[in-house]
């Protein structure tokens, strides 16, 4: 199949699927007498491992390792649970920033009574602050 074809089917734009090729993640396809690339069921297989493990917010180190030891089928998977487990520490970051985040904009909604712009304290809080050389706390 055509580069595009590959795209459709995986749901990858074109240029990420070159990006994927340049970074060694996916193999190099052979090329057809007028010089397109061709990719094989290999291909689509690798690009979908991939994809499904964007999608669940491994890194490209991470894909690449958890795609090495996808190929030694005998390996023990104690280091596939290590690196998941890595994953799940990241997300567990990002869930609480998210939640501090959300904390303060709530704070900052329910501050806000003024019925204009000139009197809105989220306005005011995302405004710089134009005294010379001060910061608005956070």
């Amino acid at each position: 199949m055509k580069i595009g074809d590959l795209a459709k089917r995986t749901h990858t734009r074109v240029e990420t699927i070159r990006f994927y090729e340049k970074e060694g993640l996916l193999p190099a396809p052979g090329r057809s007498g007028g010089n397109y690339r061709i990719y094989e069921q290999a291909h689509l297989n690798r690009l979908s491992f991939i994809r499904r493990s964007r999608d669940l917010g491994f890194t490209l180190d991470q894909v690449r390792k958890l795609m090495k030891l996808a190929d030694d089928r005998d390996a023990p998977c104690a280091e596939v649970n290590a690196i998941t487990a890595a994953n799940i520490a990241e997300i567990d970051r990002k869930l609480a920033d998210l939640g501090a985040l959300r904390a303060e904009l709530v704070r900052r909604l329910e501050c806000c009574e003024g019925p204009t712009i000139a009197d809105c304290r989220i306005i005011e809080a995302l405004a710089p602050d134009t005294r010379e050389g001060k910061q608005r706390p956070e």
